[in-house]
């Protein structure tokens, strides 16, 4: 399982990135490398005003790929499968003040 590290310096790069039509939450990551829909992510969060990073499982349920319409940017979506430190409702409650 690859390891991805993200560091949100602001509540308004996490709310842009927040996927919150997923039941568990997720996270879009702006990437132009080819990743196949199902694999597995280790995230290791760095949440706005949070001195520690926290860590949650993942996989690829989403693809945006390289030349979508609108100009929307090539990455992808994952969507959160274990979270313990419940990182979801941490986002929420930072993208909500």
């Amino acid at each position: 399982m690859e390891i991805i590290q993200l560091e949100f310096v602001n509540e308004r790069d996490l709310y842009l990135a927040y996927m919150p039509f997923l039941k568990s939450g997720g996270l879009f990551i702006r990437t132009s490398e080819p990743i196949d829909l199902g694999t597995e992510f280790k995230l290791l969060i760095s949440l706005p005003d949070s001195l520690e990073e926290s860590e949650v499982e993942g996989k690829v349920v989403w693809i945006t790929p390289i030349g979508s319409q609108h100009g929307t940017p090539a990455g992808i979506g994952i969507g959160f499968v274990e979270d313990p430190e419940n990182v979801k409702i941490q986002i929420e409650k930072s993208i909500t003040r």
